[in-house]
């Protein structure tokens, strides 16, 4: 008889063939230490070979489940597509080119257990270790898009809203992924904002975090995507 798992961990992943591997060998020889029941989703976009790279692994790793689409969909899709199919207490993602490594999550699962409803890896707090930064003008370009994020849609009180790495309740969980829509990027600004409306409790923890240079954000057809999307999560009807 099949064990539900205490733990779902989900990697949206866009053409991550180069790095998919290690994250997912480094992901197993930390999970299998645990002690608790846990399983791995990668949901897979773009047109290189992560998918068989994945289904390599799982071939000897019942806990990794794969769902793949050709073709570029954006992050909160697939965070979507793998939270449909996650089934454990606790739900989280991570990004699949291992920025945050899982090992990460001992910081943030003991507030869930003390009831917070939604925890955030940050990279802007006390505590937080940045190993390798990002260039210079990203650094400033995250603090543009800041200023933009919070005269929009709020969230003052996050300190980093697009570190991919936050975990939540399942009640939570179902809640907010069964009203998000945002396909990109601001799919993390989205999370949050619903988390806020719908009353849930959100940690924001730092984090252990290194750039690894790999952008896939447009910078000018990426950029205006992401004002679009942060005015539909202003205005528009949840």
């Amino acid at each position: 008889m099949s064990i539900d798992p205490y733990l779902s961990v989900i990697l949206p992943a866009y053409n991550e063939a180069a790095s998919i591997g290690r994250a997912l060998a480094a992901m197993r020889t930390f999970l299998e230490d645990q002690g608790y029941a846990y399983e791995v989703i990668v949901a897979a976009d773009g047109d290189d070979a992560t998918p068989e790279i994945v289904c390599q692994a799982a071939r000897d790793w019942p806990q990794l489940r794969l769902s793949a689409e050709r073709g570029r969909h954006g992050k909160g899709h697939g965070i979507r597509r793998g939270m449909a199919l996650a089934s454990g207490e606790i739900v989280g993602f991570l990004d699949a080119d291992y920025k945050t490594p899982i090992d990460e999550a001992t910081k943030l699962l003991p507030w869930l257990r003390q009831g917070y409803d939604v925890v955030i890896g940050s990279r802007a707090l006390d505590d937080s270790r940045i190993e390798v930064h990002q260039p210079w003008y990203r650094r400033w370009g995250s603090r543009g898009f800041a200023l933009v994020m919070h005269g929009i849609v709020g969230l003052h009180h996050i300190r980093d809203t697009q570190c991919g790495f936050k975990f939540f309740q399942r009640g939570a969980a179902l809640e907010i992924f069964r009203r998000a829509r945002i396909d990109g990027y601001m799919c993390d600004v989205e999370i949050l904002w619903l988390a806020e409306q719908l009353r849930y409790q959100v940690k924001e923890v730092g984090i252990r975090w290194r750039d690894d240079g790999d952008s896939r954000l447009q910078l000018v057809q990426g950029n205006l995507r992401n004002f679009v999307d942060l005015l539909r999560i202003r205005f528009g009807r949840y």
